[in-house]
């Protein structure tokens, strides 16, 4: 890294959280030069159908700790997936 980063570095690294966050995203953004409108579309209604299924109640959400224990007995082999 050059001089001048490092000192930027040192800089980003003394602003607020929320502004490193926002400056992170900023970052991340300009590296993704090619952005595939069908795929952003295509998320976008997958959350929001997601979303629906949600507030109908078709589906349930799952605890973390229930998420978390699941993995872990799928990596020590102690149940299937």
């Amino acid at each position: 890294m050059t001089q001048e980063a490092t000192e930027l570095l040192q800089r980003a690294l003394a602003l607020s959280e929320e502004e490193r966050a926002e400056l992170a995203s900023t970052l991340i953004d300009s590296l993704d030069v090619l952005v595939d409108s069908n795929a952003e579309a295509a998320w976008q209604e997958e959350i929001a159908r997601r979303a629906q299924e949600l507030r109908s109640g078709k589906i349930k959400t799952v605890s973390w700790r229930s998420v978390r224990e699941k993995g872990r007995a799928i990596l020590d082999g102690k149940t299937s997936h």
